[in-house]
């Protein structure tokens, strides 16, 4: 959804641009979702985080119904963006970054001790570590994304 996103950038006129990325973005999300219970219901094989809780649940395969259920959550983002959106804009846009960053990391932080206990927050350590290595060598992070093909091809 992110590679769709971006190539869909250039399309967006500039003076639009914040809008267009968030429309872009929507949309991009929108499909992979909906070919993901494709999929689902095609392949049986779950492809995303959403279709996994789907099939674990287990939940009947009906592609109408999770069409419907799709189309329903997205008409209710959509009507939530445009009831909250500004007021939520102004939120963000007077928040203190510093205090919210290290708010989140403390949360992080916090959830892999709940979650793994002190190897827990050790792991989380090293892998904040090695997402800063990226920039100061001049690659992207997008890279680091490689560690995760080992427990796919095991998994």
């Amino acid at each position: 959804a992110a590679i769709a996103s971006a190539a869909a950038l250039p399309a967006v006129p500039r003076d639009e641009s914040d809008r267009g990325f968030v429309v872009a973005t929507s949309g991009a999300n929108t499909a992979n979702t909906i070919f993901a219970l494709f999929a689902l219901v095609a392949l049986g094989t779950p492809r995303t985080g959403v279709t996994v809780a789907i099939d674990r649940a287990e939940v009947p395969f009906a592609l109408p119904i999770l069409l419907v259920a799709a189309a329903t959550a997205a008409a209710c983002g959509f009507a939530l963006v445009l009831l909250v959106g500004d007021a939520y804009l102004r939120v963000v846009g007077n928040a203190d970054y510093t205090r919210l960053s290290v708010g989140v990391l403390g949360l992080l932080a916090g959830i892999s001790y709940a979650f793994a206990g002190v190897f827990g927050v050790g792991v989380f350590v090293a892998s904040g570590a090695l997402g800063l290595v990226p920039p100061r060598v001049g690659a992207r992070r997008v890279h680091l994304m490689g560690v995760l093909i080992g427990p796919l091809i095991v998994g």
